[in-house]
């Protein structure tokens, strides 16, 4: 029996239960394929429906290329539980992030190698995305930037930034607007990110879950997520909502790793490697691109032009200093986000 992907064809609705489970499953679904092959993608939120399609691209070119018949079962929650899940246990033989912190973290238990940035193209990122804004039809609360996030009249979605990637993409955005806004005034950018957070009603674990919750519970004016989640949910729900691009964003970077130890454990290492390569196919940029996120291939971007607008963008590193700066000044105890955000 081909046990595929831990998820398959469910709505928006439906994968919220999904994620809360996945981990547990992920795990007994490991050693239950039988005479396949398996393989296990540790991922974030909103990437499901894309390793669904993924998977299932590379498992054909796999068996055209070998003879060999494989399954690849996956996992998804938030970008940095899911490393700590990986980190507890979770027998994952590759990862794919949405922020390169939640892969160093695993090189520090000897889980990645400490060069998994020279291990595949593109500092091993073979797909980017940002954040948008998603409103309700009609966009009942003319909102246009980042301005309006801190407006009185105005309810923000987003993820916890201390559990979610998603969340934490959001935050620093909202952070370098604030930074560029004020000419590097870090005083009044704590005072913009103070009100930005004042208006958020809710923080859910991860991305799915807060798209979940302004979609579907109908809470909130606006919600802040990925690019790729965006596009998504208008695919499916186009009738209620409508997409914002603000005036300026944070580049979001989705890298990869080989869990070593656990792909030489399960005998997949080459495997492994063989299906982070395969993202950085022609084919694998264009399964990326039908799912909006933004192919590093140049051709394809270019044949989606009309997908993908031109979008002003920062780094990290412009803003925060990079990620590990970001998480020890905003997201540690006690941090800038500690500071600045009070529980509704």
């Amino acid at each position: 029996m081909r046990l595929g992907t831990l998820r398959a064809g469910a709505s928006l609705k439906s994968s919220i239960g999904a994620s809360l489970r996945v981990s547990i499953l992920a795990l007994a679904l490991q050693g239950t394929a039988g005479a396949e092959t398996t393989l296990l993608n540790a991922s974030y939120d909103v990437t499901r429906e894309f390793y669904q399609a993924y998977n299932e691209a590379f498992a054909a070119h796999w068996k055209a290329k070998t003879g060999e018949a494989i399954t690849v079962n996956q996992a998804h929650t938030g970008s940095s539980k899911q490393a700590r899940a990986v980190l507890d246990g979770l027998e994952a033989d590759v990862v794919t992030m949405n922020q390169s912190t939640d892969i160093e973290i695993l090189t520090e238990r000897n889980l990645v190698s400490a060069e998994w940035r020279k291990l595949f193209p593109d500092n091993a990122a073979p797909y980017t995305s940002t954040i948008l804004f998603l409103v309700r039809k009609g966009n009942p609360k003319g909102i246009k930037d980042w301005s309006d996030l801190v407006r009185n009249d105005v309810e923000v979605i987003i993820p916890n930034p201390k559990l979610s990637g998603n969340g934490r993409y959001s935050y620093i955005a909202a952070w370098g607007y604030a930074l560029k806004q004020s000419g590097g005034d870090e005083t009044k950018a704590r005072e913009f990110v103070k009100k930005f957070l004042a208006n958020v009603p809710v923080l859910d674990s991860g991305g799915r879950a807060a798209t979940m919750t302004f979609a579907h519970r109908n809470i909130g004016d606006v919600l802040l997520t990925f690019e790729n989640e965006i596009r998504g949910t208008l695919k499916e729900l186009g009738d209620k909502f409508e997409v914002v691009v603000p005036s300026v964003s944070i580049l979001a970077e989705s890298p990869v790793a080989v869990v070593e130890p656990v792909a030489d454990k399960h005998g997949t290492r080459k495997l492994a490697e063989s299906y982070l390569n395969y993202l950085y196919s022609e084919k694998g940029q264009e399964i990326i691109a039908a799912h909006y996120f933004r192919p590093r291939s140049e051709n394809v971007l270019k044949a989606h032009s009309d997908v993908f607008p031109d979008l002003n963008l920062f780094t990290i590193e412009e803003v925060a200093g990079g990620w590990k700066a970001a998480l020890k000044v905003h997201f540690s105890e006690g941090g800038v986000f500690d500071q600045l955000y009070t529980k509704k």
